[in-house]
């Protein structure tokens, strides 16, 4: 029998009677897969099209939340050799900024690729493991968790917007 596909945007219903983490979990997933549906089926000149003062595009939101996965994930929880936590300031306004060869698909593929590996990360650590955090101190995975939920649904929130004003489409789905 093939293994069944459950639409992303199902994940916080079916974990409605669910422990902590299948909530956790469920909700970031969702508000990833909104922010990969608004972008993509644009061309790469309306998704890097800026609509706005700042740098925030569709293809710069998924740049920039490809960068917030391996920052929150992999650098602190499993950190490599020369890995470098990235505060925020001018190092998040520059992670908006699309290079040339950058498309659409790439970005979008990339930031698949930092959830995947977060998730795997994640799956690693109890909610209660804590790691050291260059400005807080330390931080638990249950608070990455939740401020990852927090940073993501506020770049779907801004997704949301930037693809209504490209073409009118509206909604998480």
């Amino acid at each position: 029998m093939a293994e069944q596909t459950i639409d992303p945007t199902l994940g916080p219903v079916l974990a409605r009677t669910g422990d902590e983490r299948a909530v956790l979990e469920s909700f970031l997933d969702f508000h990833r897969a909104t922010v990969l549906r608004k972008a993509r089926g644009l061309p790469h000149s309306d998704a890097s099209r800026r609509l706005v003062p700042s740098l925030t595009t569709l293809a710069g939101l998924l740049k920039h939340l490809a960068l917030i996965e391996r920052n929150w994930f992999p650098v602190l929880f499993t950190p490599q050799p020369g890995d470098v936590y990235l505060t925020s300031g001018a190092d998040a306004e520059a992670s908006f900024a699309l290079a040339p060869e950058e498309t659409v698909d790439g970005l979008a593929a990339a930031y698949e690729a930092a959830c995947a590996r977060s998730r795997a990360v994640a799956a690693r650590f109890d909610l209660d493991h804590v790691v050291p955090h260059p400005q807080l101190g330390e931080v638990s995975l249950r608070w990455v968790l939740v401020h990852l939920i927090e940073e993501t649904a506020r770049h779907a929130g801004h997704a949301d917007i930037l693809r209504e004003l490209t073409d009118g489409e509206t909604g998480a789905i």
